[in-house]
């Protein structure tokens, strides 16, 4: 046997020698791999092989190797093994922890790892029931060495891994072996707190006396690796081992931070600790923390550590570089503080009596340090913290707090800027962001998140320090105001002398602003009138409306604040004519006077910035603006007449304003004759009889918008098709512009007074009448033909007609195809590049702009309108005729505007007696449609992954195909994600219960004991809307609802699939399960849960979800229909005894009861075969590990325990059975 095992290591060290080596080709090295992997299945001398290659004296690849295979046998072939030869291994694998490894400095990591693991593997078999003295047997290794000491650690880690973290083992064993150490905590503890207080003893008395460098780094290790055990059983053992002894746990974690080589992983214990939940009582020693010794030592850490984070590149005096070590320690320090912060504010102000620190201005000092830090992300880390601070009920009201929300808005106006990007220089915190960011694009959407969460902090602060908010921004807009302008060394690339998103002017004028927005917002709520700085606020407004600039992308801040600071205006009304001159200014700002090129982007914002400042100004002060309506009004007609720059959306913004203020006349017939006028060129154009000719025919349409027509130099000068256009485009938005704001008085008395009320329902609900209905009814018509003309362009012979410039004018745009990808735009160098789109851009643009427009007005009309909406002679048929008119030609980018823009509005606004003449109509063939047509592209989507499934190999020709096809699915996700919202906002009703308890007071233990997640008892229940109890009177309509939602189920959208599980199909199908269901139906809809399972099983939100679905059709149906027993007798692996019994309880009414819980799991572990599995999942080997003897109650004796080994169990692994 001694020389099969030599010839078979001899072979097998050639193998892994092959597998290793660099030089050897592919077919060799998976030989190899294929003979390794034969041996550790099949072989009988796999013991005695991987205990001679673990030998010492081999390479470490071969030992590693040697060490897997014992791993193997104990994973995989345990079960099958003699008492006799577990004992065995069990002695050789202590003998290997006592003399089978190199000194603690030589020996490899992953030779450590790998016998750790083979300990623990063992332990989780026979632990403690079968190895009562293991605990005994570490403590007694520690005393041989380091290299023990550590190698102890590194399992008694694992086992906390696996145990508590992974739980990567059965639920009994996992309960026995935490019962147990959870039992034997008070002793681990002190054995790992003695070590580590040893190691760091050692440490320091030897470390810088020569000769000692070896034996310094030994101990140095040991500690580490100690404080990295302690950080796996921090996280979850009782509170008391970590407060214990006056918190002696903490304090010399604190003591810690000032070694260099341990301070690290203590401060990583210590975040783990600080961060614990549970009972408030029992984290108050935590505020031990507060007391001068401990804020000293964390401190002082931070101090030298921030001094030693940066240093100067060897190669270059001048440059200097991140130490990533301190630095990660620095962020450590910072997330200790911030977890500081959230103790403190959870237990100051709660029922268990804790004082303000006395050391909260020391404390609050450290904090702000680490704000004022010139690393973007260390200042990110602690805005939480102080928003928590500000907002806290007794700590804002705390001297040292309020003057920190000073000192914390000072330090803002340097952290609002936009700098540090990681390819630049101009900023200390451009080094660290190399270090934290791959690239510009990175940092630049964390500086937007971080910026957003600014303005929170910042908002909060001003509401503790209102004034002295105001008197910061103030002295920063005026001092903006008096600077040059710098544009650095980032210009313009259209013209001279122009700054770019990142001169400096621009991040300081950017960063101001967002200031005076937050702080205007917060003043206005948090001072009486009388307390207001009006004075001061209209001298600032003066400063920005005298400021003149011709840079757009300062010009934009400046208008951002004008709106910001016209809440203040309405205490000085003369001020309003020159706040609308300035921002009418602005609507028709170009950079040079003979602008011919085409706008930047930053042009064209400020022109649309000063539009939208506008319409936000009439819609939040219409009555104020109303005395200046004709002023207003005759500046809009002679922009109008003589200046046409204007683009239509800036001619509609106005026309928008304009309405907004109309509705103050609260006149009918005066706004009625205003909006006619306002409107009649719009009228007369849309109705003419030259645009009906183009509206209702798809070849005339295509001729009058130039789409037929192949696009030249020379045809570029008389660009008929664009104007014409133009013309369509103004008319829509007009038109939407219109409906969208007209609307009647909020006030009944008043709307009365005004003539808008022209009755009452039976209900007594007054009817009103809007002042835009007649011309809206007259542009109806063509509207909806437009859509039908719309829709038809798609259908082949119409897409034929399309030019070649144009071929592609119906395809999605880059920009919204980015969008459906989330693939980001980088906003740096879009702003500055102007506005040049291809003759086909503006087609796509044109084409995708019309068709939203025509589903907003229609989806803006019956909110607008209501009763004289909804009331048209046969408005469904009518939109029917045309928005669902050759459906299955129209791509599903075009479809989902229907949806979103216009159904689901129609069915939020709808009154209830309009349900069965309109909505009825119109949801019951699209319901009908979008199942069929969502069905098919499933189909092709999972045909399509199934196919290249098996032949991964093939390589995608092109990238572009790939994107195509990856567009395509998403919006087949897209479409069927907004279908089903609209199912569930037509059919669904949530009902949300109150939550129960302070979700930090849960106890950990109890959640640790019983980590898996049982169904939250306040849990939203659903219910049907009166829509959706209207559809369920149609029969075929409810089939095709609950048709749709069923079947949704397995298509491949997880975030479809929870949702609809979760809210949509049993509400559903609990209406009819009363009725007289048809056996195949049940049937079906039980299958297809099932077949969800299957293909979203792999997900632990669709699984728990799709798996409570089952059991509530099961439990239901299971009585009246004896077919679904034929359903679960096909499950793969089903106990058809255990499913008998299920169904005895439940069909039983004497059978007992188990309660919910329990029968929760049964039913899991019958339909367990149904549940797929992630394809890293699918064809991993089986470990199966045996439960042992109760350690709890008395159980019946399991089936897997042979009788033969129950003998003498409790004797395999003592210290003394020395069989070998």
């Amino acid at each position: 046997m001694a020389d099969q095992v030599a010839a078979a290591c001899d072979q097998l060290i050639k193998a892994v020698t092959v597998m290793m080596d660099a030089e050897t080709s592919q077919i060799y090295r998976l030989e190899a791999l294929k003979f390794c992997e034969e041996f550790k299945e099949t072989s009988s001398f796999c013991v005695p092989c991987g205990l001679q290659l673990a030998d010492k004296a081999q390479p470490a690849v071969v030992r590693h190797f040697g060490l897997q295979i014992l791993e193997h046998v104990i994973k995989f072939r345990w079960n099958n093994m003699q008492q006799q030869e577990k004992v065995q291994l069990k002695d050789c694998a202590m003998q290997l922890l006592s003399n089978g490894t190199h000194s603690i400095l030589e020996e490899e990591s992953h030779i450590k790892d790998v016998l750790s693991r083979i300990i623990v593997e063992m332990i989780k078999r026979e632990w403690p029931q079968h190895w009562p003295d293991m605990l005994k047997e570490m403590e007694a290794l520690t005393s041989q060495g380091e290299a023990q000491t550590e190698l102890v650690m590194l399992i008694l880690l694992r086992l906390a891994e696996d145990v508590i973290t992974f739980q990567t083992l059965p639920t009994q064993r996992r309960r026995d072996i935490q019962q147990t150490l959870t039992q034997n905590m008070d002793s681990i503890f002190s054995f790992m707190m003695a070590i580590l207080h040893l190691n760091v003893e050692d440490y320091r008395k030897l470390k810088g006396s020569p000769g000692h460098e070896l034996q310094t780094r030994a101990h140095c290790r040991v500690a580490v690796t100690t404080l990295n055990t302690l950080a796996g059983y921090i996280d979850w053992v009782s509170l008391v081992h970590i407060t214990s002894g006056n918190c002696h746990l903490l304090e010399m974690l604190c003591l810690l931070l000032s070694e260099p080589d341990l301070q690290l992983e203590a401060a990583e214990c210590l975040l783990i600790a600080i961060s614990r939940k549970g009972k408030l009582e029992d984290r108050k020693p935590f505020m031990l923390l507060f007391d001068d010794v401990a804020i000293h030592y964390i401190l002082s850490a931070a101090q030298s550590a921030d001094g030693l984070a940066i240093c100067k590149r060897s190669s270059d005096a001048q440059a200097v570089e991140v130490v990533e070590r301190r630095y990660i320690f620095l962020k450590r320090l910072c997330q200790v503080l911030c977890a500081l912060g959230s103790q403190l504010c959870s237990l100051v102000g709660s029922d268990v009596e804790v004082e303000v620190p006395a050391n909260l201005s020391k404390y609050l000092e450290a904090f702000l340090a680490f704000t004022t830090h010139s690393s973007q992300f260390l200042k990110s880390s602690t805005q939480a913290t102080w928003g928590a601070l500000f907002r806290h009920e007794t700590l804002s009201k705390e001297a040292v707090v309020v003057e920190m929300a000073v000192k914390y808005l000072r330090a803002s106006m340097t952290n609002l800027v936009k700098t540090g990007f990681p390819s630049r220089n101009d900023n200390p915190s451009c080094e660290y962001s190399r270090v934290d960011f791959d690239s510009d694009e990175d940092f630049y959407s964390f500086f937007n998140s971080f910026r957003a969460q600014q303005g929170e902090v910042v908002r909060t602060a001003c509401r503790i320090v209102p004034l002295e908010a105001f008197q910061i921004a103030a002295e920063w807009l005026q001092y903006q105001i008096a600077r040059p302008i710098d544009t650095g060394d980032t210009t313009s690339k259209t013209a001279e002398g122009l700054c770019s998103l990142l001169s400096p002017s621009v991040v300081q004028w950017d960063a101001m602003t967002i200031f005076m927005e937050c702080m205007v917002a917060q003043i206005f709520r948090n001072l009486g009138e009388e307390k207001l700085p009006i004075d001061q606020s209209m001298e600032l407004l003066q400063a920005v409306l005298n400021y003149d600039t011709k840079d757009p992308l300062i010009l934009s801040c400046v208008l951002t604040n004008v709106s910001a600071l016209f809440p203040f205006v309405i205490h000085r009304q003369h001020f309003l004519p020159q706040v609308l001159y300035k921002l009418f200014k602005a609507i028709t700002f170009e950079v040079g006077q003979e602008n011919k090129a085409p706008r930047t982007r930053a042009v064209k914002n400020v022109r649309r910035h000063a539009c939208s400042s506008i319409i936000k100004i009439c819609r939040d002060y219409p009555q104020f603006i109303l005395p200046c309506f004709d002023m207003f009004y005759n500046h809009v007609k002679k922009l109008f007449s003589s200046d046409a720059t204007l683009t239509h959306m800036e001619k509609c913004s106005l026309m928008e304003a304009l309405v907004l203020i109309s509705n103050q006349f609260k006149d009918f017939a005066k706004q009625k004759a205003f909006l006619d006028e306002l409107m009649a060129s719009v009228v007369a154009e849309w109705t003419s009889e030259e645009m009906r000719h183009v509206l209702w025919d798809p070849v005339a349409f295509l001729s009058f918008v130039g789409a037929d027509q192949v696009v030249t130099e020379q045809s570029k000068d008389t660009d008929t098709a664009g104007l014409n256009r133009g013309r369509l485009s103004f008319c829509l938005y007009a038109m939407l512009g219109v409906v969208k704001r007209a609307r009647w008085p909020a006030d009944l008395e008043e709307a009365k007074a005004g003539g808008f009320v022209v009755g009452y329902t039976p209900a007594g609900a007054p009817i009103y009448r809007n002042p835009c209905t007649a011309q809206f009814l007259l542009l109806l018509p063509n509207l909806l033909a437009l859509i039908r003309t719309h829709n038809s362009l798609f259908m082949p012979e119409n897409r034929a007609r399309l030019s070649e410039t144009f071929s592609k004018a119906h395809e999605v745009m880059e920009a919204e195809k980015n969008v459906v990808l989330g693939l980001s735009q980088h906003l740096l160098d879009i702003y500055d590049t102007p506005v040049y789109r291809t003759d086909l851009e503006r087609m796509q643009g044109f084409f995708t702009t019309l068709n939203d427009n025509c589903f907003h007005v229609l989806g803006n009309a019956g909110l607008s309108l209501q009763q004289e909406f909804y009331t048209i002679e046969r408005l469904a048929e009518e939109i029917a005729a045309s928005a669902f008119v050759s459906l299955d030609h129209v791509p599903d980018h075009r479809l989902r505007p229907i949806i979103r823009v216009f159904l689901r509005q129609l069915v939020l606004s709808c009154p209830q007696e309009y349900y069965d003449i309109l909505l009825c109509p119109l949801l019951s063939p699209l319901f009908a449609y979008m199942l069929q047509s969502l069905n098919i592209k499933w189909q092709v989507i999972n045909q399509r992954t199934s196919v290249n499934g098996e032949d991964e190999e093939e390589v995608v020709s092109q990238d572009s195909q790939v994107t195509q096809e990856m567009l395509e699915e998403q919006l087949v996700r897209l479409l069927t994600r907004e279908v089903l919202d609209l199912l569930t906002v037509s059919c669904i009703s949530r009902k949300v219960p109150e939550p129960a308890t302070n979700k930090e007071e849960i106890d950990e233990e109890d959640m640790m004991m019983d980590s898996v997640q049982t169904a939250s008892s306040a849990q939203p229940t659903e219910e049907l809307t009166e829509l959706g109890k209207c559809l369920m009177k149609h029969e075929t309509i409810y089939m095709n609802l609950l048709t749709l939602s069923f079947t949704s189920l397995s298509w491949k959208d997880t975030t479809n699939c929870h949702r609809t599980a979760s809210m949509v199909c049993w509400t559903l199908l609990r209406q009819v399960v009363g009725g007289n269901l048809l056996p195949e139906a049940v049937t079906w809809f039980y299958t297809s849960v099932l077949r969800g399972l299957q293909i979203h099983g792999q997900h632990e939100v669709c699984k728990s979800t799709l798996s409570q679905l089952a059991m509530l059709i099961y439990e239901n149906l299971r009585p009246r229909y004896i077919e679904l027993r034929a359903v679960m007798t096909q499950i793969p692996n089903i106990s058809l005894e255990a499913l008998d019994q299920y169904d005895h309880r439940l069909m039983d009414p004497n059978a007992q009861k188990v309660g919910d819980k329990k029968r929760k799991d049964q039913f899991k572990k019958l339909i367990a075969g149904t549940v797929g599995k992630a394809l890293c999942q699918q064809f991993r080997k089986e470990v199966h590990i045996r439960n042992l003897p109760s350690l709890f109650k008395k159980l019946k004796p399991e089936k897997d325990v042979q009788n033969s080994e129950a003998l003498g169990l409790a004797a395999l692994f003592s210290p003394e059975n020395n069989t070998l």
